[in-house]
């Protein structure tokens, strides 16, 4: 079961909006309806959504009615500006949409040679992120002992990936390498998705897995509830700054203070080796997600709300970061630098 998927000439995905009430797929034929499903948390996930947008070029290549090669890599630049505008703050998104319009721009043949060309390296793009998160899941491995429990935040498991997942990944190769595992799992606000889609994965896959509210890690960790933290992320920088979902900086801080190592795991594509923290867009989301649940209103009405989607952590509340190249360690500029050098540049 894949996330994502290049299926007859249309882009595949498990709706995650449903979940976990019901497992249901959607299929798109345009690019602009793949941009909506970005924007709209129909998938999610870094790496998923990088995928995703490298997908979304290959239809509107497919779907372009240029006949020329100047006319067919002019729409595409314009899917790209659509599909880019849906979440900045995942820098997987960019990598994966630079990686097509590169190899449309490299490709020496005219405009059906460049579809062909588009549509063999996004499916490629899908098939190596399976293997990238198997072999960062190994290198994260290591790091965890027999029976260790250990708290995740947020999703980034298979549904944040096309398969197999980074933070979750790396707990599934624990289990692999036939050590026990034990995992917390936050609820993650806003929309959940620890509670609707991490929660749901490690039960389906037959992890022991228990759920606490966002506010009940401090007491997680200091009643020694907690051996390890290993989280996901939307950005890292060469700076060691990670950005990922709200509340991963309170997490880092609690770990801290409790003397728990807290690692994050992302693939090499998700390094930004050019921006610094102050460059990077954080994304705000609706206030409505604050004031109510479902339909019933919980705050008064003229209420104002700062409902951020993503964080900042800082290097120094970091123990490592795990990729399927290695693992940066402190002081993580220095191993990021080593690490990128090793592996060629970043993904």
């Amino acid at each position: 079961m894949r996330t994502v998927e290049w299926r007859d000439g249309k882009v595949v995905m498990i709706d995650q909006t449903r979940l976990p009430n019901e497992l249901a797929y959607v299929e798109y034929g345009d690019y602009r309806q793949v941009a909506d499903a970005i924007r709209n948390l129909v998938v999610r996930g870094a790496p998923a959504i990088g995928v995703s947008g490298a997908f979304g070029l290959a239809l509107a290549a497919l779907r372009s009615r240029a006949s020329t090669r100047e006319g067919l890599l002019s729409d595409l630049r314009e899917a790209r500006r659509t599909l880019y505008e849906t979440r900045p703050t995942a820098v997987n998104l960019v990598w994966g949409l630079d990686r097509i319009i590169g190899v449309a721009d490299g490709c020496g043949g005219g405009a059906d040679e460049i579809r062909r060309s588009v549509v063999e390296e996004a499916r490629r793009m899908a098939d190596a992120d399976v293997e990238i998160n198997r072999a960062l899941g190994r290198n994260g491995a290591g790091l965890f002992g027999d029976n260790d429990t250990v708290m995740t935040h947020c999703n980034a498991g298979a549904l944040a990936t096309v398969a197999y997942g980074t933070a979750l990944g790396v707990i599934r190769a624990v289990r692999d390498a036939g050590k026990g595992v034990r995992v917390i799992a936050t609820e993650t606000r806003p929309v959940q998705q620890g509670s609707r889609l991490t929660a749901f994965e490690l039960k389906h896959d037959g992890f022991d897995v228990n759920l606490i509210p966002d506010t009940a890690v401090g007491y997680s960790m200091a009643n020694g509830l907690v051996d390890r933290v290993v989280v996901g992320a939307d950005r890292v920088l060469r700076t060691g700054h990670v950005f990922n979902k709200i509340g991963t900086y309170q997490v880092a801080t609690m770990a801290r203070q409790h003397g728990v190592p807290f690692y994050v795991a992302a693939p090499l594509s998700t390094f930004d080796m050019d921006s610094a923290p102050g460059d990077v867009t954080i994304e705000m989301r609706s206030g409505a997600e604050v004031t109510g649940t479902g339909d019933r209103r919980t705050a008064p009405d003229g209420i104002g709300v700062i409902n951020p989607a993503f964080d900042m952590t800082p290097p120094e509340l970091i123990s490592g970061i795990i990729t399927e190249g290695g693992v940066a360690t402190p002081p993580l500029e220095d191993g990021i630098k080593k690490l990128i050098e090793a592996n060629g540049g970043a993904g």
